[in-house]
């Protein structure tokens, strides 16, 4: 069920996206006269050959233009009259357009068309992100809530952090929210290299080794949580049938101790349960939670190392603090964000150039797309990453490969300087230059989607 509701938000994004998208070629077309012989929703074609397997799930012409549905669901497309794109070649060579042909258009209201989707995308991620902010506010958790410190994983021990450190700040910027990506993103993007901490009551800093910054930015780390805030393990849910229950646990007791072992926190308990997989083990807890006395029960773990029962979520240990939103204010803070979101882009961008990432840790196909939404439905979440993702497709749409928007936007910048039309044929090179640029893209992101997922990558 949780496959499906991913792959129902990713579809519903998707089409968000695309409609929004093509809408602003295609308003922005008809604000220059220009007419628009197809608006479609996917392709109605085997992408990218344009006269291959050509049917639509629907279709309905309104005045000069075909609305439609395609059923190659991989974006979507709005066919301008006499203008060469996916969907078809350049006019003949001598070809004179008609008026409301694109190129009969002057050189600016070219521009506002290519550039149309691209604006959208802005102003629509811009939109979400203060949306988001105005409906739900900032749902945070304060570090002063974590009393105890965190917990580890193998990443966090790398980069020098222990269980119940208590961080302070990452170089000069102040960790006064509970967040691992800003760790990562502090580290790895923005180059800080220090982290200060209290361990044991004492202030220290801790050096970041570069090789482990640089780890930070694979694609490998990201299926480490680097660290949690340390919990005790109170059971909230003991699973029917489950070796918990057959030992007689129930919800409310306090796990405190495996063995001989104490084991305070949730953490200390799972990393003994993962030893002691498929054993006999004694379980020492406070019935309900109250009091101090404690008691064993004998609980004979799965093979997985689990004995049946959740811990309570971190809601019911912390208090989450929020911050609220009014309409007004959520405008110039939704702006930044996306702002924010956009520098960070730039700033992956230039390491990559740099040869600090790695491409195939930074590209991702529509796996790793689909993995950004949460297996349940969550609103909060679904126009937040609409947000970020409108974002991502302005910025590569803008970049100069021929067939994007941003190829186009490099032609008409090159011949408004100019003053010289690009020849047909230099066009049609370059175009299909684009298309196997594009293509080996695609292959490439999602073959390593493919590769990630077999464990090969």
């Amino acid at each position: 069920m949780g496959t499906l509701v991913v792959i129902a938000q990713f579809f519903l994004s998707l089409s968000i996206l695309v409609v929004l998208h093509e809408g602003g070629h295609y308003l922005a077309a008809r604000m220059t006269g220009t007419r628009v012989e197809k608006f479609y929703l996917f392709f109605d074609f085997l992408f990218p050959f344009p006269n291959k397997m050509n049917f639509s799930l629907f279709k309905k012409k309104v005045g000069d233009t075909e609305y439609g549905i395609g059923w190659f669901p991989m974006g979507g497309y709005v066919s301008i009259a006499g203008m060469q794109d996916e969907t078809q070649d350049a006019p003949e060579e001598g070809y004179v357009p008609k008026p409301d042909e694109y190129g009969a258009k002057s050189k600016p209201q070219k521009l506002l068309i290519m550039l149309g989707g691209v604006i959208v995308n802005f102003i629509l991620g811009f939109f979400l992100y203060a949306m988001v902010l105005f409906v739900w506010g900032k749902e945070y958790l304060p570090m002063s809530e974590i009393k105890n410190g965190i917990y580890v994983d193998e990443l966090g021990e790398e980069i020098g952090l222990k269980d119940g450190d208590k961080i302070l700040s990452i170089g000069d910027y102040p960790f006064e929210r509970f967040n691992p990506g800003i760790l990562r993103m502090q580290l790895g993007l923005e180059d800080k290299k220090t982290i200060n901490i209290i361990r044991g009551g004492q202030e220290m800093t801790l050096t970041v080794p570069d090789v482990v910054r640089k780890k930070l930015l694979t694609h490998e780390a990201k299926n480490y949580e680097i660290f949690g805030p340390l919990q005790p393990f109170y059971i909230d849910k003991v699973v029917k049938g489950s070796p918990a229950e057959k030992a007689g646990f129930s919800v409310g007791d306090q796990i405190m101790a495996f063995n001989d072992v104490s084991t305070p926190y949730f953490t200390d308990f799972r990393k003994q349960c993962l030893d002691n997989k498929g054993k006999e083990v004694q379980v020492g807890f406070i019935p309900n939670g109250e009091g101090t006395n404690m008691e064993y029960k004998t609980v004979a773990l799965t093979d997985e190392g689990t004995m049946g029962v959740q811990n309570r979520t971190p809601d019911q240990y912390f208090n989450f603090a929020s911050q609220e939103y009014g309409l007004m204010e959520s405008i110039p803070a939704g702006i930044n964000e996306g702002w924010n979101f956009i520098a960070l882009q730039f700033k992956a961008f230039g390491k990559m150039f740099q040869g600090k990432i790695k491409a195939k840790d930074s590209l991702g196909g529509f796996g790793t797309i689909g993995g950004l939404f949460p297996s349940t439905w969550n609103w909060n979440k679904f126009w937040s990453i609409t947000a970020m993702l409108s974002l991502i497709l302005a910025i590569m749409n803008l970049l100069p490969i021929p067939l994007l928007d941003g190829g186009y936007v490099m032609f008409l910048l090159f011949e408004m300087i100019t003053g010289k039309e690009i020849p047909e044929k230099v066009m049609n090179i370059l175009m299909n230059i684009g298309l196997y640029l594009i293509l080996a893209l695609m292959v490439f992101a999602n073959g390593m989607d493919i590769l990630r997922a077999l464990g090969w990558a």
